[in-house]
């Protein structure tokens, strides 16, 4: 179900976007949050199972076999059934089937030997001698040596694996992967490959300091809407990767593409449109992000800019975000759910600074958990974090240090979405804690 219509607030004044808020509701704060339904609107078609019809598969088979003409059955084809137990047993019998040669010679042999005991006048058998037996013997050893040599191969080729194949070695005292060798979801066999595979592709999508290509844009703008975009998630309930690859694709397209600022809205809410098709199971449609806009854009320029971001991207939109490398690291050392609500905190403040756009999604995670870890007094990056995140204390210096410095300003009351958000129960009130002391933190930094 789309977000319940009803009155239209109007967008705060002063706005540079226009009618940012207007997702909010007069009895947002109060009441709970409606959740969207799956099911599909008036007149949509109704979704096919998940699985198709299953066919006969006795019946299938029984219809290969014909009746004679005197009620038997015979068979239509000849099918031929390999057992694994037996692929070995079948090898060895061709290595033991003697050649050709030797097979007609045979032959030959038992004609004569009949042709003697039907005939009287047929003349005894000459009897081989023994250089001929062992000339026979060699050549069949010689025919059957090259399958002896595969057979004897295959065992060893198979074993063999390429070097870029071969599975990582894991410290016994760093492994965190196999108390769920139970539970297949977890990919416990190669969950360290996945994340090296994904900060790897972080090079690919390294972003700087875009506004000087925009002209109509400042930071000031952009903070402006990913505070809406954020309260965007909340009312659709939306998970959080949602909102980080939201994020990143519009950075990305703002990167290469000049927008006026009436467009900016449209570019927040398109991005948000795509990563929901990406992330969530059941994303919202077009006319909800029509909606939330309080219908400022029309359809036909919402899938326009659709279209536009994803050529702009070049379709490819698996950007790692830092949300998912801030999980992996809390796993490490076993942070309880307040210690990662408050790294999640500092990385959701993170998305509005500018100047941490440029960072890697690895690297602001690990910032945001040592300053977490540190706040909660519960040490500093241990070498099991070194091992899985690759960094060092002295590579998360510069960008624990900035982050100090946004937490430490005071806070804009044009932007309260995401310290709202975090102000409640349910997420243990993080946004209420005190900052470490500087000296702390920087005791920890020098470590």
């Amino acid at each position: 179900m789309p977000v319940t219509r009803g009155k239209k607030p109007t967008g705060s004044a002063g706005s540079k976007i226009p009618k940012l808020n207007a997702t909010k509701n007069e009895n947002q704060d109060e009441g709970p949050q409606v959740k969207r339904s799956s099911s599909p609107p008036n007149g949509a078609p109704k979704k096919r199972p998940a699985f198709i019809d299953i066919t006969n598969a006795v019946g299938q088979c029984l219809s290969d076999y014909r009746p004679n003409s005197d009620g038997s059955f015979r068979t239509a084809h000849k099918v031929q059934i390999c057992l694994p137990g037996r692929k070995k047993e079948a090898v060895k019998k061709q290595v033991k089937k003697p050649s050709a040669a030797s097979v007609s010679a045979k032959n030959q042999a038992n004609l004569q030997k009949s042709s003697s005991v039907s005939s009287e006048e047929a003349l005894p058998e000459k009897e081989k001698t023994d250089a001929e037996e062992e000339k026979e013997e060699e050549v069949q050893k010689d025919e059957a040596a090259p399958v002896e040599e595969l057979v004897a191969a295959a065992p060893s080729a198979a074993r063999e694996v390429p070097a870029h194949l071969q599975r990582q070695k894991i410290p016994e005292e760093f492994d965190i992967d196999s108390e769920n060798s139970e539970d297949c979801y977890m990919c416990p066999e190669y969950a360290k490959d996945i994340f090296d595979y994904l900060k790897k592709r972080e090079e690919k999508f390294v972003l700087c300091n875009y506004m000087p290509k925009q002209p109509s844009l400042n930071a000031e703008m952009r903070a402006i809407l990913i505070d809406w975009l954020v309260e965007v998630q909340e009312n659709f309930e939306l998970y959080h990767e949602t909102l980080y690859l939201a994020v990143k694709m519009a950075d990305h397209y703002l990167s290469k593409t000049p927008v006026h600022r009436e467009m900016l809205q449209l570019v927040g809410s398109t991005a948000m449109l795509i990563a929901s098709k990406f992330e969530e199971r059941s994303p919202p449609c077009v006319d909800d992000f029509l909606y939330i806009c309080d219908d400022a854009y029309k359809r036909e320029e919402l899938i326009s800019m659709e279209a536009n971001i994803l050529q702009a991207l070049s379709f490819d939109i698996n950007i790692p975000i830092p949300y998912r490398f801030l999980r992996r690291y809390a796993k490490c050392v076993s942070a309880g759910m307040d210690t990662l609500t408050l790294a999640r905190y500092y990385c959701e403040m993170s998305l509005m600074e500018m100047e941490l756009v440029p960072e890697r999604g690895s690297l602001l995670a690990s910032a945001c958990l040592l300053m977490a870890l540190v706040t909660k007094d519960l040490g500093g990056w241990s070498p099991i974090l070194q091992f899985h995140s690759g960094y060092q204390t002295s590579d998360l210096a510069p960008v624990v240090r900035k982050l100090y410095e946004m937490l430490l300003a005071p806070p804009d009351d044009k932007l309260r979405a995401i310290r709202n958000k975090y102000s409640h129960k349910v997420f243990f009130e993080v946004a209420s804690l005190p900052l470490v002391n500087a000296d702390i933190l920087e005791k920890a930094l020098s470590q």
